[in-house]
């Protein structure tokens, strides 16, 4: 499953050029590219990138990556990074790692984003995986009632719980908020759910990426496939 890993980040590597603006994923298969990234950056390739966790961050410092912020540049050419799920209109889960927020600005500030993932990440419908929401420890019961609420009317429902970490203690992301991880099964209607999830005081963010990646390159036992979103139809040529 990591050699996989790897050839997706492979591939993703091939789209990127020479003095490039680049968004740095969080998560095993991002570390993947990461670290490929640095081998080209040590033969000579000139590139920025901006990381999307700390864990990231230290990665690509590690690899030799040089990086900035998006308070010094005013966009990214493109974001290379993972998901938890893929669905056929690559509408993505992400925040296994912890890092949604982060990761859903840098992609919104991108001209592209890539999703780089092994083939068991594609999926027919979003669900399988838990849907995390971060939220803002104040007042969580009520922010949970409104998630539970906006679940209802969205058409899903499932068990809700605060993510741990390792150590038993609550998980605490990069910008000090918690994590609730919703085990819905099954997400019918992904963009309302986003919407509807979005409007909740107390939300921070949740893990839904609604349009916002361009392609998504997957790699399997019988190779690579790369998938592109398709246009609406107002928006093709």
């Amino acid at each position: 499953m990591d050699q996989l890993k790897r050839q997706a980040a492979a591939r993703a590597l091939d789209e990127v050029r020479d003095g490039m603006q680049l968004g740095l994923g969080t998560g095993s298969t991002a570390k993947h590219f990461v670290e490929l990234l640095g081998e080209r950056v040590a033969a000579g390739l000139k590139v920025i990138g901006v990381p999307t966790s700390e864990a990231t961050r230290a990665d690509a410092e590690r690899c030799g990556v040089p990086l900035t912020t998006l308070d010094e540049i005013d966009h990214l050419d493109i974001t290379v990074d993972g998901a938890d799920e893929i669905d056929p209109a690559l509408n993505l889960i992400k925040g296994g790692g912890g890092a949604l927020l982060r990761e859903k600005i840098v992609a919104a500030a991108s001209d592209r984003m890539i999703v780089i993932a092994d083939d068991t990440k594609w999926v027919p419908t979003l669900g399988r995986f838990p849907l995390p929401v971060e939220v803002i420890p104040f007042g969580l019961g009520a922010t949970r009632r409104a998630i539970e609420k906006a679940f209802a009317e969205c058409g899903v429902s499932g068990q809700m719980a605060v993510r741990k970490a390792k150590d038993g203690h609550v998980f605490v992301t990069d910008g000090g908020h918690w994590i609730v991880d919703a085990h819905l099964g099954r997400i019918v209607d992904p963009a309302g759910l986003a919407k509807a999830l979005s409007a909740i005081p107390g939300v921070v963010e949740h893990g839904l990426f609604i349009d916002l990646a361009s392609s998504a390159v997957l790699a399997g036992g019988e190779g690579i496939r790369v998938i592109e979103r398709r246009k609406p139809k107002g928006d093709q040529e």
